[in-house]
């Protein structure tokens, strides 16, 4: 995902149905694609602690507690469902990206993300 990516030193691992995004080899997201036949198409996260349940209370329709990872604080977020809300996958990527970075990295991410969104 492009997204991902773009933060400083993502970097992608393609593994059949999924791909992982790390920084300095700590994962930050996953792609999914019906990973073990769930059918589900999703980018799951890291969150701070009870970020994700509020997550999956204020849009039970995108967010989801992703198999494995999710009672690790994890959550997901559904790409198979319309309308996909880019902006909030691009917080929710970001976020878990600043959880997992060095302290330099997340302040060089948002650095980043604060130019992007001035004129």
């Amino acid at each position: 995902m492009t997204i991902c990516l773009a933060l400083p030193e993502a970097v992608s691992e393609a593994y059949g149905s999924h791909t992982s995004f790390s920084v300095r080899k700590k994962k930050f997201a996953y792609y999914l694609n019906s990973h073990h036949g769930d059918g589900i198409v999703s980018v799951c996260c890291k969150a701070k602690p009870g970020i994700n349940d509020l997550l999956l209370s204020s849009d039970p329709v995108h967010f989801y507690r992703p198999a494995y990872i999710g009672r690790q604080g994890w959550v997901g977020y559904r790409l198979d469902r319309e309308p996909v809300d880019w902006a909030a996958v691009a917080m929710l990527i970001s976020d878990s990206y600043r959880l997992a970075a060095s302290k330099r990295l997340a302040a060089l991410a948002a650095s980043h993300e604060d130019s992007a969104r001035s004129p």
